[in-house]
């Protein structure tokens, strides 16, 4: 029996999410200026995915074993001690663009940085953007390979 997917669209207002879950003035700035970047660089408006994520699009997997699901394309958290980035495309080139990308950890399917300003954002755009062709083409996140 395939598993059913944790983290999925909820019906919760992403500003709502952020004036009551993110309790740092400078990570409520950093959050809507995220929102808004991402927003433009995705083409679609910002949807809560469980439930701490912010979203943007979506797409549906299916993997071998059955599991199958749908997910955001690109995305980010305002977690407690920092951001947690989900935008990260196989390829040679994305590995030069993230080693570009500033002051931030990775994690296995993720990104963390603790403010905005860590981060070049015309690098963070081009991986960004990089994430939504690789899943637009393939329908598959580079984290799950």
């Amino acid at each position: 029996m395939a598993q059913k997917t944790k983290t999925a669209e909820t019906e919760v207002k992403v500003v709502d999410f952020i004036h009551s879950y993110v309790d740092s003035e400078q990570k409520k700035q950093d959050s809507f200026q995220l929102i808004e970047l991402m927003q433009k660089w995705s083409g679609f408006e910002p949807k809560m995915w469980g439930p701490t994520i912010i979203g943007f699009d979506s797409y549906h997997y299916k993997y071998a074993s059955g599991h199958e699901g749908d997910s955001l394309i690109i995305g980010f958290s305002p977690r407690k001690a920092e951001f947690s980035l989900y935008a990260v495309a196989p390829g040679h080139e994305n590995t030069e663009l993230i080693e570009k990308l500033g002051k931030f950890k990775m994690g296995k399917a993720c990104i963390y940085f603790k403010k905005l300003s860590d981060l070049n954002i015309d690098v963070l755009e081009k991986l960004c953007l990089a994430t939504i062709k690789h899943i637009n083409e393939h329908h598959e996140c580079g984290c799950r390979d």
